[in-house]
């Protein structure tokens, strides 16, 4: 994939030294991948909520990642992504070596990381990977940070001796109770509550209905939520307009005034109503695009 016309692209790049390029690519879980490339600009400036415009190759669209990890002094930002549709499957083919012609960012506003002291983090699918940094430092900052994984089973969970090693306590939820007491998130917040621990604040992470079914849940208790929205994205600086999202009764652009946002104030039917706007161009080209052959050959 490495091509002359990226080099000499980011030869003259002013940001970055040289290519991006990838250094590791692999499957975490069934369909959830793990990116990390060498982009030491980036990698200076990164903080917990900061996201990444990203392209596989000259014909990918650009694809919005939030980093999940990040290591100054080594140059590099590491991602975790869901392979959804032809661009994100082209992400999950990077080997190591290849060149990443687009990687722009920070982008968005970062989390707002205060001290508050009994903090819950949520996370789901490709959002475990994603709350991994805010944790962090969550847990810098002396609060007491809980973390909440949750998915059909225990096969898919990862990274759960990273989330162990920055928090006080990593409560597992699986719907086959294959790890863990609890099925879901959500009864995972009704226990806490019943047993009084004083949360001060929510995030949460991953799919759009869990970050819709969990507001719901908190609204009643009164306990501040932050979802990170994964609204529809192309340019990532607030000038297409495309990621607009209502909340509070105001229109706001995920890129540029989020991605972070009250859970209790986003307007979520119109948001999941925008969300399924190009299913079907999502799976078409899949369907057209022999990427069943070229998996077969891989």
């Amino acid at each position: 994939m490495t091509s002359s016309w990226n080099e000499e692209v980011h030869r003259n790049d002013p940001y970055e030294p040289g290519p991006v390029t990838v250094v590791e690519r692999k499957q975490l879980a069934p369909n959830i991948q793990l990116l990390t490339v060498h982009a030491p600009v980036v990698a200076a400036k990164i903080l917990p909520g900061n996201f990444v415009i990203v392209r596989a190759d000259q014909t990918s669209e650009r694809t919005p990642l939030t980093v999940a990890d990040w290591d100054r002094q080594a140059g590099t930002v590491s991602c975790v992504f869901m392979t959804v549709g032809t661009s994100t499957y082209k992400l999950s083919k990077l080997k190591k070596g290849d060149v990443v012609p687009t990687f722009a960012g920070p982008l968005g506003k970062p989390f707002e990381v205060e001290t508050w002291g009994d903090v819950l983090l949520i996370g789901g699918c490709y959002g475990i990977g994603i709350i991994y940094p805010l944790a962090r430092a969550l847990k810098e900052k002396g609060n007491r940070v809980i973390s909440v994984i949750e998915g059909r089973s225990s096969f898919l969970l990862y990274w759960r001796e990273r989330l162990e090693a920055v928090s006080d306590e990593v409560v597992y939820a699986t719907k086959d109770l294959s790890l863990g007491d609890d099925r879901d998130a959500a009864d995972v917040i009704e226990g806490l509550v019943k047993k009084g621990v004083p949360l001060q604040r929510v995030f949460v992470n991953g799919c759009t209905f869990l970050m819709y079914h969990m507001s719901q849940v908190t609204k009643p208790h009164g306990i501040k939520t932050i979802v990170s929205l994964n609204p529809i994205m192309i340019d990532g600086t607030g000038m297409c307009g495309v990621c607009r999202v209502s909340v509070g009764g105001a229109t706001r652009f995920a890129c540029v005034d989020g991605p972070d946002f009250d859970g209790h104030e986003v307007d979520w039917t119109e948001l999941l109503q925008r969300r399924k706007s190009y299913l079907t161009e999502e799976i078409i080209p899949q369907s057209t695009s022999r990427c069943e052959e070229h998996a077969g050959n891989a």
